[in-house]
């Protein structure tokens, strides 16, 4: 194989969904995830504000991202939650500076390591079966007065899940005829359990979607509070052939034909030069779309037998980059050739770049050879955004 297999046999996915309390601009929820490639090591924090807008959102983004740079140094969460009480302002009318903080660590092994604090537990299910790990408790003398933090390490394998709830869940439907004490956690994890009954291999993405939707509508679509979940999804991981520029030596042309046409996941090609190679080399014929795309300076896209997507070369990665880095949670690609490449980033884990290194002589200018020093440029680039924004792996190849 031209791209080797994948060395462990589950890739985490972290993802979340968030509501913001009804009126309020910014949430006082705040869900930070992050991946230390050099450790093979993924972190994910989730913290609740004390009350709801701008206060509440300083307190939580604080506490938040000062619990991941701890757990970046090795730090033992015990210290940095003690340090992280007494460094949060102090609310001038209830005198406590308080956000709750639930974090999750775990290793390409799959072991885990979680750590609760004041937050609705964490939630694990293994299928579609929920377990309860042991937690060691663990007090905490701060400026705030003692408070109590859980601690619990699992082995999480493939098919495993970790939900990750802020109040503003648990608490949804409150004071309703069916729901008096709110959506209680195990009224949470009976939604679930059913929802993954029905719908095995939902991605930690959608799974957060449907459950922060469901607490939304238990609030009648006004939501009381900040309504965040976040899930982590330990599985199979699913896979992207993105194959653009020719060959550097003609002769590969067989080569690159048959690496895309065993690759297995799904195949996207970028560039009018390297459509009609595989083309050629895999006796296939490349057809319009069909489709109304919404209009932008992009050349349409086309179709093959064995790609998702025939699109343009350099313009198309570009503007894919650029709507990458400019990604927020909840966005939804429209319908433009680099709108499609993304929905299916977005719905994969490994991404494979095969980079043909010849210069197309359409664009070549012998004074300015520039073309493929471009498209080389974008590709790191892509690579860059993509582990930083998705979380992927990222490799490339060339030819």
């Amino acid at each position: 194989m031209f791209f080797e297999e994948d060395d462990n046999n589950f890739f985490i996915e972290i993802a979340h969904s968030q509501q913001f309390k009804m009126g309020e601009v910014v949430g006082g929820d705040a869900f930070i995830s992050t991946m230390i490639k050099d450790e093979n090591r993924f972190v994910a924090v989730l913290s609740d504000g004390l009350g709801s807008g701008i206060r509440a959102n300083v307190l939580s983004s604080l506490t938040a991202s000062m619990a991941v740079n701890y757990r970046l140094q090795h730090r033992p969460l015990s210290d940095s939650m003690r340090s992280i009480l007494d460094t949060l302002p102090v609310d001038p009318r209830k005198r406590i500076g308080y956000a709750t903080c639930s974090a999750a660590e775990i290793d390409l092994n799959g072991e885990a390591h979680l750590f609760e604090f004041d937050n609705p537990d964490f939630i694990i299910f293994r299928g579609n079966t929920c377990i309860e790990p042991r937690k060691k408790s663990v007090r905490l003398a701060t400026s705030q007065g003692d408070r109590v933090l859980l601690e619990s390490k699992i082995m999480l394998f493939k098919g495993d899940r970790i939900i990750m709830l802020s109040d503003g869940v648990t608490q949804s439907g409150l004071g309703s005829r069916s729901m008096p004490m709110g959506w209680e956690r195990s009224m949470v994890i009976d939604f679930i359990k059913n929802y993954l009954e029905r719908h095995p291999d939902v991605s930690a993405r959608e799974l957060s979607k449907v459950v922060m939707q469901k607490a939304l509508h238990n609030d009648l679509f006004e939501a009381k509070d900040d309504i965040t979940c976040g899930v982590i999804y330990l599985r199979a991981p699913r896979r992207l052939l993105i194959c653009t520029g020719p060959p550097f030596d003609p002769g590969n042309d067989k080569e690159m034909a048959r690496i895309f046409d065993t690759y297995p996941g799904r195949r996207i090609v970028c560039g009018g030069t390297t459509a009609h190679i595989l083309a050629r080399e895999l006796d296939r014929k490349v057809i319009g779309d069909g489709r109304q795309q919404v209009k932008t300076n992009l050349p349409t896209s086309a179709r093959m037998e064995g790609a998702e997507l025939v699109t343009e070369g350099i313009l198309t990665l570009g503007h894919l980059a650029d709507l990458i880095q400019s990604y927020k949670e909840g966005y939804k690609p429209d319908n433009s050739p680099a709108g499609e490449i993304l929905k299916i980033i977005m719905d994969s884990d490994v991404i494979d770049f095969l980079m043909g290194t010849r210069i197309n002589e359409a664009h070549y200018d012998p004074s300015l050879p520039v073309e493929m020093e471009i498209r080389r440029n974008l590709i790191r680039r892509l690579k860059v955004v993509l582990e930083r924004v998705f979380m992927n792996k990222v490799r490339i190849k060339y030819i």
